[in-house]
């Protein structure tokens, strides 16, 4: 870890504590010890301080021992840059910061400094998140249909910037925290001089206009695995652990970093939660405190927002690619006779392939479509047939490159669901038709790549982080890519070929059919398809990926019973488990 990041983050917090230790003396002198308070409509009385001590905050007096929680947590302040091979003192130091923060903003309450408002123009931020509003929305964050949050510090280098980094959170259902500013200036800021609404119902949300106002996001966070999560009172590891799996929070902070937001976000990395800057600052790589990396950079404003998602492991999906037609399974068993044919591209008629290839991260530009053939349109506008090449290349960190061909294989699927849209095949034995009225409503070649890019990674959610799409148009490059095309399908032969049942130490099963046959189960492995001919066992190791919990689980063979039978003690006994016990193993006699 680097040397400033764990100075700046104990200084920080020293400093924070002696602040709220100031502020909460005057505060007793004033009113007295026994002064009761509560953030407004909250049964968690401190939130961040309740949850990982068990401790309720009910007076004045109270704010001292919690206070005293983070004085034992605290280090003393470096004469010089430390460095530690591991995070332990800044995430003290950072934990410290949160229970000190939120002393502070407490006794802002107390002296009506909260929720904030901007002396110029007297625009009120959001302050404190009621309890009623975490019900409301922090069910969306456990369940999946928010795929999380942003908390957003600082100021973008212009208000442009601020309002496409906000757009793209938007379109994504993030929803996005701001807190902090540089020099006076803040996101909300330069989202307000551009119109931009805020507030709940445009999930923008101005929580005030210091980077310790970004404890209120935290503080919401940590209530969902009190309400959602169950987890007790005093209960630390379990909060943190339900924080990091089951929460989606992220910062990205704008701007320069200072001590405080080193020391906030010290504190929020002990919650799973990283960072991401658009400065140059260290950075801290993955340790296993969140789920990849701690803190990371991107200077380019125009990535940024992929990349912290990347960061986060939020997998983003649609269930519907925006192109001009209905698109859903009803249209999968739909045909285009020859008479309603506008065009087709393949089955025989034309050269044409299709390919799916694993890429590194860095390879890839999610969303990025290029239809290579500058006449395409004027070819596309004419009807008839045309080549086509689809080249798709995919990227994930839990990708493997034998998944390439279960994902080729979903493109039939993907192009079937879009009305008027029609295929068949695969490989370079593929073939696609579109009819009139797909092609009256709009649909053209792009909207192929937009369908990939689209429904790719929400059917390979748990593997597919990344999508681009190419498209050849012109003979002679669909010819040259078919060829090297033809090596890596012959490569993928061999491969899956020479996997035999003894070459693996895992079969999976297929319980699929059990919704009507309760007792039945397929055991697949390298040389054997499951008995509808539907799966082979790559598809499986793929399926598991995706799903966990799904109906394809790993199977460890055991002991080897009969080499003639290819019976095993693991696959046996998994047998009579998945089926209710309704398979028994048959006994062989001689």
């Amino acid at each position: 870890m680097s040397k400033i990041i764990a100075s700046a983050a104990i200084r920080g917090a020293n400093a924070l504590v002696n602040q709220a230790e100031e502020m909460l003396e005057k505060a007793i002198a004033e009113h007295g010890a026994d002064y009761k308070f509560e953030f407004p409509d909250t049964a968690f009385y401190l939130p961040m301080v309740y949850a990982m001590t068990a401790f309720p905050v009910k007076t004045l007096e109270d704010m001292r021992v919690a206070l005293g929680h983070a004085k034992e947590m605290l280090h003393p302040e470096p004469e010089e840059h430390l460095w530690k091979p591991y995070l332990g003192e800044a995430l003290d130091s950072g934990m410290a910061t949160l229970f000190a923060e939120e002393i502070i903003l407490a006794l802002r309450y107390v002296e009506g400094l909260e929720p904030a408002k901007d002396p110029d123009t007297g625009f009120e931020y959001n302050g404190f998140i009621t309890d009623t509003i975490q019900r409301n929305l922090g069910i969306q964050l456990v369940d999946g249909s928010m795929p999380g949050f942003a908390a957003i510090i600082g100021a973008a280098p212009d208000e442009d910037k601020a309002v496409t980094i906000v757009r793209e959170l938007q379109e994504k259902n993030i929803l996005t925290f701001l807190s902090g500013n540089v020099n006076g200036n803040s996101v909300t800021k330069q989202l307000l001089n551009k119109g931009v609404e805020l507030g709940w119902d445009s999930r923008i949300v101005p929580l005030g206009p210091d980077t310790i106002h970004t404890l209120y996001a935290l503080d919401w966070a940590v209530r969902a695995s009190l309400i959602f999560g169950g987890k007790k009172p005093g209960d630390y590891r379990g909060h943190l652990k339900y924080q990091k799996d089951r929460v989606f929070a992220f910062a990205m902070v704008l701007g320069p970093l200072d001590d405080i937001i080193w020391s906030t976000g010290a504190g929020a990395i002990n919650m799973g939660f990283p960072a991401m800057a658009d400065s140059d600052v260290p950075v801290i790589h993955p340790t296993g405190v969140c789920t990849y990396e701690e803190v990371d950079k991107e200077l380019d404003h125009s990535v940024i927002v992929q990349r912290t998602i990347e960061m986060r492991g939020l997998k983003i999906t649609v269930e519907k690619p925006p192109i001009p037609v209905s698109y859903g399974p009803a249209f999968e068993g739909e045909r285009i006779r020859k008479d309603d044919m506008f065009i087709e591209f393949g089955g025989q008629r034309t050269t044409a392939f299709e390919l799916v290839k694993m890429k590194e991260p860095e390879e890839v530009e999610d969303g990025k479509i290029t239809i290579v053939g500058d006449n395409w349109k004027e070819l596309y506008e004419q009807g008839g047939k045309m080549p086509l090449g689809i080249v798709i290349e995919v990227a994930g960190r839990k990708m493997q490159k034998d998944f390439e061909s279960v994902i080729e294989r979903r493109i039939h699927h993907s192009i079937n669901e879009a009305q008027g849209l029609w295929h068949m095949g695969q490989r370079d034995l593929n073939w696609v038709r579109i009819n009139h009225n797909a092609k009256k409503e709009g649909i053209d070649l792009e909207h192929l790549g937009i369908i990939f890019t689209t429904m790719l990674k929400h059917m390979f959610k748990s593997i597919v982080d990344k999508v681009q799409v190419t498209l050849y148009t012109v003979e002679e490059d669909v010819v040259r890519v078919r060829d090297e095309a033809w090596a890596i399908y012959k490569e993928r032969d061999k491969r899956l070929g020479s996997l035999t049942d003894e070459a693996v130490d895992i079969f999976y099963s297929c319980l699929l059919c059990q919704s009507f046959a309760p007792s039945h189960v397929c055991v697949i492995t390298p040389e054997r398809l499951g008995l509808c001919g539907a799966f082979n066992w790559l598809d499986c190791k793929a399926a598991f990926e995706i799903d966990p919990t799904g109906g394809n689980q790993p199977i460890e063979k055991g002991q080897l019973l009969d080499n003639k039978f290819g019976r095993y003690s693991g696959v046996d006994d998994y047998l009579v488990k998945a089926s209710g016990e309704g398979l028994r193993p048959l006994t062989f006699t001689p």
